[in-house]
């Protein structure tokens, strides 16, 4: 995967921004469910509840675990605003 095929992760919490980094693809924890960004999804506002958020950068798995927030998607541009 080149790196204009990447998508832009920011994570924020209340205290701080947690994580900003490009990444090749997101699965999150809906309300309705989980589910996956991938390169140029269509653009989504969700709320999310108690799971792992988790991210490939690199080809290595990364997570890290919400209680609840939203994320928002847009152009390949994810920003999750999220208690921990």
């Amino acid at each position: 995967m080149s790196a204009s095929d990447n998508i832009h992760l920011t994570i924020l919490t209340p205290e701080k921004t947690l994580l900003e980094k490009p990444v090749s693809k997101i699965s999150l924890p809906g309300s309705k469910g989980r589910f996956m960004i991938l390169h140029n999804h269509a653009p989504l506002i969700s709320s999310l509840e108690e799971g792992d958020l988790v991210y490939e950068s690199e080809g290595v798995e990364e997570r890290v675990h919400v209680m609840s927030g939203f994320v928002e998607v847009i152009d390949n541009e994810v920003v999750a605003c999220v208690e921990l």
